[in-house]
């Protein structure tokens, strides 16, 4: 498949590393935010008589047109000049072709790839059948998983490099609210390995403790304190 996608630690080029740069995310006025203070938690169980599988891809099929809609808010931005590579934080994102061969390319690039990919997965009748007796292939949540994680690069790639942006739109409780939903939905069925999601574990805490509620009204204070570790993903 044209989507087996690596990653590895960006290689050090000789210089200092450069003072980290302030998360703005993770600032309280900013991460309260969000355009409904929902039980999160409750939201993302798998309802009473729902089949596992019809849920998982209903909220896939959901997660992936929303994460798509959110990044083309700042896709203006994010450019191969300003995004040259698929960078979060410290790590950096590669995809690989069909041939397993690494690809070279800038964020939105990568962005492409991802939504192209998971756009044809999810309108593939094979692998998420919507006609009635039509069965889920064996490997549906392996590539559900696989989608999750392409998705997740995408999210983590808005908030590290296009928060300010986004905060400009005043985008940033959509941002917030898709985020803590997606997360706390991977989470019930673990569909995300916490090595992969370990890049923004501080915004997790902030955003995702106490079940991403945010103790008050709609753009009420969110509790949790956030962990100042920043984390290299290699495998």
């Amino acid at each position: 498949m044209d989507w087996l996608m690596g990653k590895s630690k960006a290689k050090p080029n000789g210089k200092k590393p450069a003072a980290e740069e302030k998360k703005v995310y993770l600032e309280p006025e900013y991460a309260k935010s969000r355009i409904t203070d929902c039980e999160f938690r409750e939201l993302v169980v798998l309802p009473r008589e729902i089949d596992l599988n019809e849920w998982l891809a209903s909220n896939t099929t959901t997660f992936f047109h929303h994460v798509n809609l959110q990044y083309s808010t700042i896709s203006e931005f994010c450019t191969g000049e300003a995004c040259q590579t698929m960078a979060v934080c410290n790590t950096q994102y590669y995809w690989y072709d069909e041939r397993g061969k690494k690809v070279k390319c800038t964020a939105p690039q990568y962005v492409d790839f991802v939504m192209s990919s998971v756009q044809k997965l999810v309108t593939d009748e094979d692998v998420f059948p919507t006609k009635y007796g039509r069965e889920f292939p064996s490997s549906f949540e392996s590539l559900v998983k696989k989608i999750c994680r392409y998705l997740f690069h995408v999210l983590a790639h808005i908030y590290s490099s296009h928060f300010k942006e986004t905060l400009a739109l005043e985008l940033h409780g959509h941002l917030n609210t898709l985020y803590i939903h997606f997360i706390l939905f991977a989470r019930e069925f673990n569909l995300l390995d916490p090595k992969e999601t370990a890049v923004m574990d501080d915004l997790t805490e902030v955003l995702c403790s106490g079940g991403g509620h945010s103790g008050g009204s709609t753009d009420g204070a969110s509790g949790g304190g956030a962990g100042a570790q920043n984390h290299v993903k290699e495998r």
